[in-house]
């Protein structure tokens, strides 16, 4: 095998194990422990890789913060058919907690056929949707995160403390089998986290691209949640793997 053949045989191995050790590798392979360092060194050149102890993982960026406008145009189908499944989990007269988000803000754009509801929001946007409708709403005040909407800080944390809420969806900027659900910042994380406290129950609304993807602070293990919603765009790996974790529903598209 061509030295530029083996490295991509190396960066197809690593996109589906995410990690990979040089023995392994050389035995597959049939060359020798040095080869496998030598390309393993090329592609840390590259970018394309982290070597560690005894291997490498795919160098993936960090999932960072996005501004609404940004991210209210990307996968707004997949967005809605989740939406559209969400809202077969609420019930009438209940109390629903809704995390900041374009997927939780197309959730609430339905929520307005249901009767009886009290929705809780840190998001100025779902406020603002749900505004001229019969929902009842309560804004988890605090800081404005310009650009993005959200509501965050003690004051946010504070109401979120005395309330419980029957149901909770939350957005996700990064979920991953071993790091779990991961936000940009600890402020961020920790308001999801208080939000996950005050409900009975917490489903996961994301789509398939923020699978297999982290960001910088933790929010919570898989196994905390009720289950995950999401589009039809998984592969069938990749949802028989989130599965083992978590209770995963896929919202069909079309």
């Amino acid at each position: 095998m061509l030295p530029k053949e083996r490295r991509k045989w190396i960066l197809e191995q690593l996109s589906k194990d995410e990690k990979i050790d040089i023995d392994e590798m050389a035995a597959q392979l049939g060359v020798s422990a040095m080869t496998i360092r030598r390309d393993l060194a090329y592609l840390e050149e590259e970018d394309k890789i982290i070597r560690t102890l005894g291997g490498a993982i795919l160098n993936k960026p960090l999932i960072n913060e996005t501004p609404f406008l940004t991210k209210e145009g990307k996968y707004s189908g997949q967005k809605k058919t989740i939406a559209q499944k969400a809202v077969t989990l609420v019930q009438d007269d209940s109390t629903i907690l809704l995390d900041s988000g374009t997927t939780t803000l197309e959730i609430a754009r339905l929520l307005k056929q249901k009767k009886g509801l009290t929705v809780v929001t840190n998001d100025i946007k779902i406020a603002a949707e749900l505004m001229d409708s019969e929902v009842k709403v309560i804004v988890a005040g605090g800081e404005l995160q310009n650009s993005v909407g959200a509501l965050f800080g003690p004051m946010t944390e504070q109401l979120l403390k005395t309330i419980h809420v029957d149901l909770f969806f939350l957005g996700a900027h990064a979920i991953h089998l071993e790091a779990g659900v991961t936000a940009p910042t600890f402020e961020k994380a920790s308001i999801k986290q208080r939000m996950i406290e005050a409900a009975e129950t917490t489903w996961l609304v994301a789509d398939s691209s923020k699978f297999d993807q982290k960001s910088f602070t933790k929010v919570c293990e898989l196994s905390r949640l009720d289950g995950w919603i999401t589009d039809d765009e998984l592969t069938e790996e990749d949802w028989e793997k989130a599965n083992e974790h978590l209770k995963v529903v896929t919202a069909k598209g079309g």
